[in-house]
């Protein structure tokens, strides 16, 4: 029979973790220590609820990912092992940017996990092996799909919708764009969002996702919208060039409104400008 560590309740876990908190009429203070962020939100003079919002560092971001993914995609070997958890940490495939963690580390960020209550400790009878497996869907709130995108932005970075629905499917069944976008909205339309939409990518139209659990995990590209301007702005570019590129966009321009006029039956407005 296995056994898993009981979790504590959140007054028993702020306790745990040394959180100081007075309040009264006038004022309210508090102290956390540096794994945590903490909001405060005061109602009657001598109520108030403590909102702890996790953040996670590099390697526990990554050992979280690793835990969400295998507990989907290899069940028959999960909970995970250090050992199991440090070869999935640093795999090659699925994982930006590809890392080369120490058992050590990868203790050292266990550890910090169950401290957060994201993960716990699985005793086997009979095994003197310690196993882990999360516990993410209930600390924060999340339904299957929802952990499976946020698995994929943790261990790959910033995707688009496309590349979330592909390949976060691999844990979850998401059969269409549109349960993606109903499980990317679950985690952005939330008190404490845990993802953000970002600009597309330079080069594609298609906006991005990146998670916040670890906002600084992955670096995020400059947006297409700016690197579109800088033809037209930069120093090098010429008043000709200018013109030329102005030019061909009114002609798109109009050879589309031209191809609508023709689909609604109407004159085309393009062949006689005012």
């Amino acid at each position: 029979m296995d056994s898993v560590e009981p979790a504590s309740d959140l007054w028993t876990y702020a306790d745990e973790l040394n959180i100081c908190h007075r309040w009264g009429a006038d004022e309210h203070r508090w102290s956390a220590n540096s794994n945590l962020s903490l909001s405060v939100f005061i109602g009657a003079p001598s109520v108030a609820i403590l909102f702890l919002m996790l953040q996670l560092n590099a390697d526990e971001s990554r050992v979280l990912g690793v835990l969400i993914e295998k507990a989907t995609t290899t069940p028959d070997q999960y909970p995970l092992s250090i050992n199991a958890l440090t070869n999935g940490a640093n795999q090659k495939n699925n994982r930006d940017p590809v890392l080369a963690l120490t058992e050590d580390q990868v203790f050292d960020a266990v550890e910090k996990l169950r401290e957060k209550q994201l993960v716990v400790r699985v005793d086997t009878m009979g095994s003197r092996v310690h196993k882990y497996k999360h516990t993410a869907g209930e600390t924060l709130h999340c339904r299957g799909g929802e952990l499976a995108i946020l698995a994929e932005l943790l261990l790959r970075g910033p995707q688009t919708l496309g590349e979330l629905r592909g390949r976060a499917s691999r844990m979850h069944p998401l059969e269409s764009l549109d349960d993606a976008k109903v499980m990317l909205r679950a985690l952005m339309d939330r008190a404490e969002p845990l993802a953000r939409e970002l600009p597309p990518s330079p080069g594609s139209r298609a906006e991005r996702f990146a998670q916040l659990l670890s906002p600084d995990l992955h670096a995020i590209a400059e947006s297409s919208a700016s690197s579109t301007l800088s033809p037209l702005t930069g120093a090098s570019a010429t008043l000709a060039e200018r013109v030329a590129i102005l030019e061909r966009e009114v002609s798109d321009l109009r050879q589309a409104l031209s191809r609508l006029a023709t689909a609604v039956g109407e004159p085309d407005p393009s062949a006689n400008p005012a």
